[in-house]
Order: C-alpha cells, then structure tokens, then sequence
C-alpha cells in the first residue's frame, strides 16, 4: 500500500495563523501610478495637496461682483442704483473676484433698469458673501488621504483638485494558482455540448481564487491541472516560487495515496502547519518555498473558500496593504439543532431573516463538498472547538457577510421542496429586491418551525387519510391555538421519478419491491403520501430496498435516479422533466403555504402572494410541468382562514 500523509496536526485555527504570519517575512512591494488608474488601489504613504482649492477667490453664484461697502443702506424702501462698469463686475460661478470687489450678488437679486445696464439691489450684502475664499476646500500643504488608505472614486477627484496626478501605492502581489488531480479538468476542454467522462471532475475551486484574489487586490495566474505526480507538481511550484510572490495549490492536501502536496512542500520547502482544528478545512497546508507563502487548500469546495478566507486573506492584505474586511457579528436564535465535535472549531452556513422582530438563522448543508450552500448563505455561525454544538431555539453568535438591510428584506421559508421556490424567489428578487430563503426541513418541520416562529412561511402538503384533505387538518393538529392562514399555492402531479426509457418496466408500486429506491425525509409530506400509497396496496415498506435512503429535496432524489444510485424515487411530474428521467404519475395534491394570521400584512408577504397570482409566475409554471401538466393554478394566491 502506498504510503498515506497520517501526521496531519490538530492545531487551533488562531495559533495556526499566529505561527504561519510570524514565520512568513512578507515584503510589500510599491509603484508610481496615475491617479486615474488608482481606484481600489492601497496608497504606501500620506498624500499632501500641491495647490490650494479654489486656487484664488472664487464666485460661488452668477452675479455681479462688488463692494459691499457701496450696497450700505440698500432696503425695499430705499434701493441702491449701481453703475455698470464702476460699482460692479458680471462674473458667473467659479471666476476670480479680485480687489476692490468682496462680495457677490446673486443675479435673481437684482432689478434691471430699463434702458441701461445699471442694476437696482433691494438690500444689502456682507463682505464675502457668495465668494469662496482661496483654500476653502483643500488648502495646498495639508493632507488629503492618508497611507494605507484604500482609493475610492470621490478620492481621485479630490486628487486631482489638490494637484496630484501620480500616487505611490501597493503593487498588486502576482499570485499563481495551481488546480491538481489527474481527474481534474477545465470546462474549456469540453467540447460544445460535450460531457466529462466517468471519473472526471470539472475544476472550479481555483477559478473561485482568480476572483477571489482580484477581489482582495492581487493579479492571479491560474495554471492547467496538475496531475498527481509528484515530480510534475514538484517542478511546477519550485518555479512559482521564484516566479510569483505567493502559491496556492488546490486539492493533494490531505492524507490519501497520491495526495503529494506536503511531501513536495517538504522537499523543497518548510511545512509550518499541516493540519489545523477547523471543519471543514482541517487538511490545510501552510508552508513556505524560496521565502515565498505557499498554501495548500482541500479539494472540497467549501473546505477550499474557507481556507483561503482563513488563511490565504490575511497574507494577501500583507502585500496589498488593505486591511482585512471583518464579517458583522450579532445574536440569532438557531432553527435547527447543530451538532458539533469537540475537536474542531466548525463554520456553519446559516441563513437568516427576521421573524416577529427576532432574528433566526437557519442552518444549511454541512457537507464540505456542498458548494451552493455558500451561495445561499448569509453567513456563518461558528461552533467554537469546545463546544458539543447548540440546541434548537438557543440563541448564538452567528456572523453576516451580507448587511442588515438586506436581512431585514428577506422572507425565510420552512418546509416542503418544490422547485416553483426558485421561481418565486427569482421573481421577487428581479421585481421587488425581496429575498427568498427556503430550507427544505419537509412539511411536518416546516409547521413546527412556524410554530416556534422561525419562519415566515410554511409550506405544506399533508394529507389526511381519513377525509381526503390537504393540510387544514394537519395544521389544526400541528398549529392548535394559533391563528393561522392557508395561502394556495399550487396543484401538483406525484408519482414515480423512473430512469429514461424505463429499463426495468416499472409499471406501479408492487414493482419497487424489486428496485433499488430513494426515499425523502422523514416527516416529508411525499414519504407520508407514499406510506398511505404503500398501505392502501398492502405493500410493507420493509420489502422495499432504500424505503430508509433520505433525500432531502425532490431535485436530489431524482439526481439519485439520473445517476444511477436508484432505480426510483417518489416525488413531483417538474423534477424528472427537469432532469430528463421518465415519470409514472401516482396522483394529484395540493401545495400549499401555511403562514401566521398577523404576517398577511407584512409588505414582503403582500409581494409573495401577488407574485403567486402572476400571470409570468402562471406561464413558468406551465413551461415547467409541460408536458407532464405538473402544476395546476386556479387557486394560486387564494387565502383561506382556518377556524381552529
């Protein structure tokens, strides 16, 4: 067996930064550039004003300049005259008003006297009215902005008021980037329309770090995939480090066969830290090659950003001079139970809205592959390496990379997965600026989280087997005592997600006894549809291979099927047309958004029914279900009040 990387550290997050920048000896490097060019850019020093501006005297109005000493007296009762050419001078706004003049009077203040060019003034002015006085603004000598100080657009105006056409700043640190794996490869490879192979894997994390890098001020060199050879990679990152000020290197950090990262880093280089106590993340290199920083991050996506934003960052402001952006820390009550490990300090994506004047954050997927759950974050709550995780409805430190205003414009959905959520969610972004959050929990969790007011909206699809009904009588059972509202949202087909083409003749339930099945989560409205399916043919859910596989949305139970990871799963007619599969429909239901009473009239609750009764919402929804008629909207909008 090939030799395996098992000395990872578990060293804390802080004291892993503290020793990598105390061993680093980064050394900034600076540049002359044009003021024009500046903007973003860090200045190295204090930059002083070469002129006074205004440069002399100048007219803050249209006018006549004049002495204020000859409009003594003037008033309504008894104007003043003065003579064109003797007692005043016609300047416009910014002329020089020079001795004998000290004032300006506006032209709208002034009477024309028919036949000549003399004015009449109707009351009189104070020495320097109206006149800005040389150096009122900036004043030649004085600072203008100070070093370390990032450039914005109202800098470089005053720039160039103050004379300054060239300024000293930080030179951009050129940073190469290196994607490794013999599995790897560019999105550009692909030919037009082309799939990868089996086993292949298209890069993405280091085109994340190209932005990444721009974003934060440097250059970045991107280069081809690197195999997992040792040699090659050993080659690649000896010349980087003489070529470029700094290295990162994606993926090979971690403790598989061909994961040759440390040892090249080894070889060539000193290794500070390999391994740190962070989740994810924790297989992190931080090394340095020929004096220059080189980093090595996991290959997972989330483990990846967050290696960088922990460690990359703060030696890429060292070169850049800016001065790290740190995320809005406040208090949340937490929607879900997190669980976490006493040997790491874990991050975890939340999303977060205010309900009833609370804010909720509402944990997303964990996985360290799970990259859109950064895209659908807010933010973090941070799990400190002591603690065993926090409770549901306990209240915690969570921290935002997005601002309070856009929270506070959010609307924080609960329950059952339906991809109509990214429509509505689409429309009310591009129409209203409204943000839509949805957490698939199923439908059950979707009412206690209303319940226990960690959600705006709830929705539902719940069948009582007795009567017939969908969701009045869950939510009386779940929601008793509250007042609570039903807003319909749509009717939708349920039935089997079946592979292209059918290869195995699945024709009805009895034949899942023979397949190899995806089911959805516990509590989820489709799971209690297919137990009531299940009983009515007499069909044990212990006959079933995968009844106990939990799927979380309706998209990832029939990715399972795409894939080949299941022959089957119970879910919705929109999510195989979405991915192409075939579809056996088991029957109609009703999709619908439980919300409390009180929140009918909150402005983004307004925005979200209008949206529902949107003649574009009601074409995108045909365009979605066509041709399998999976959706059905006579109702949609319609509020109907529970009597409890």
């Amino acid at each position: 067996m090939a030799n395996r990387n098992l000395y990872l550290s578990n060293i804390p997050v802080e004291e892993a930064l503290s020793k990598y920048l105390s061993a680093l000896d980064v050394m900034p490097k600076f540049e002359i550039i044009p003021v024009e060019d500046s903007l973003d850019r860090v200045t190295r020093a204090a930059v002083y004003a070469r002129f006074s501006s205004p440069l002399f005297n100048a007219a803050a109005m249209d006018g006549i300049a004049v002495n204020a000493k000859d409009t003594n007296g003037a008033r309504e009762s008894s104007p003043v005259t003065l003579k064109a050419g003797m007692d005043f001078k016609i300047v416009d706004t910014g002329d020089p008003v020079n001795a004998p003049y000290d004032a300006v009077i506006m032209a709208e203040d002034l009477i024309q006297i028919d036949g000549s060019e003399d004015v009449k003034i109707m009351e009189a002015v104070s020495s320097w009215q109206h006149i800005r006085p040389v150096g009122e603004d900036i004043v030649a000598g004085e600072m203008i902005i100070p070093g370390r100080h990032r450039i914005r657009p109202i800098d470089i105006g005053v720039l160039f008021s103050g004379g300054i056409t060239c300024v000293e700043v930080f030179s951009k640190p050129k940073i190469a980037v290196f994607p490794t794996g013999t599995e790897i490869i560019d999105a550009s490879s692909l030919k037009e329309g082309g799939h990868p192979k089996a086993g292949e894997i298209i890069e993405s994390n280091t085109r994340m770090f190209e932005a990444l890098i721009k974003q934060s001020g440097g250059e970045a060199s991107r280069f081809a995939p690197v195999a997992d050879n040792f040699e090659k990679l050993k080659d690649a990152v000896q010349k980087a480090a003489i070529e470029y000020d700094m290295v990162l290197i994606n993926a090979g950090s971690s403790a598989g066969t061909e994961d040759f990262t440390v040892q090249v880093l080894r070889e060539i280089g000193e290794v500070i830290v390999h391994g740190v106590a962070m989740k994810p993340g924790k297989p992190v290199i931080l090394a340095k090659v020929n004096s220059k920083p080189v980093i090595g991050t996991p290959g997972y996506p989330v483990s990846a950003w967050l290696s960088y934003q922990t460690f990359a960052s703060p030696v890429l402001s060292m070169f850049t001079g800016r001065r790290e952006e740190t995320l809005k820390k406040t208090e949340a009550v937490i929607s879900r139970r997190i669980v976490s490990s006493l040997k790491h300090k874990e991050y975890v994506r939340i999303t977060a809205g205010k309900v009833n004047g609370l804010l909720v954050a509402s944990p997303l997927a964990r996985g360290a592959g799970a990259a859109m759950s950064l895209v659908r974050a807010d933010g973090f709550c941070v799990i400190d390496q002591r603690s065993e995780g926090i409770e549901a409805g306990e209240k915690a430190q969570i921290e935002l990379y997005r601002s309070i205003e856009e929270i506070d414009r959010t609307l924080i959905v609960n329950g059952s997965h339906d991809l109509i959520l990214d429509v509505i969610a689409d429309m009310m972004s591009c129409g209203n600026g409204i943000n839509l959050v949805s957490c698939h929990a199923g439908s059950m969790a979707g009412l206690l989280s209303l319940k226990r007011g960690e959600c705006h909206i709830a929705p539902v699809h719940l069948l009582d087997e007795e009567t017939g009904v969908y969701n009045i009588s869950w939510i009386k059972k779940i929601l008793n005592g509250m007042d609570v509202c039903l807003i319909k949202g749509v009717g939708r087909v349920q039935g089997l997600i079946i592979k292209k083409g059918n290869p195995l003749k699945i024709k009805t339930l009895v034949d899942l006894r023979r397949c190899r099945f995806i089911n959805r989560q516990r509590g989820a409205g489709t799971r209690l549809l297919l137990d009531h399916l299940l009983k009515k043919e007499g069909i044990d859910s212990a006959e079933i291979d995968g009844y106990s596989r939990e799927a979380a949305t309706h998209m990832a139970a029939a990715a399972a099927v795409q894939s080949g990871g299941a022959d089957a799963a119970m879910g919705i007619a929109s999510a195989a047309k979405a991915l192409d599969l075939d579809f056996i429909a088991m029957g109609e239901e009703e999709y619908d958004f439980a919300v409390r009473a009180d929140s009918l009239n909150l402005k983004e609750i307004e925005i979200f029914i209008d949206t529902l009764k949107n003649r574009d919402f009601h074409e995108k929804l045909a365009e979605l279900g066509h041709p399998l008629n999976a959706y059905t909207w006579n109702r949609s909008g319609e509020i109907v009040y529970i009597n409890m």
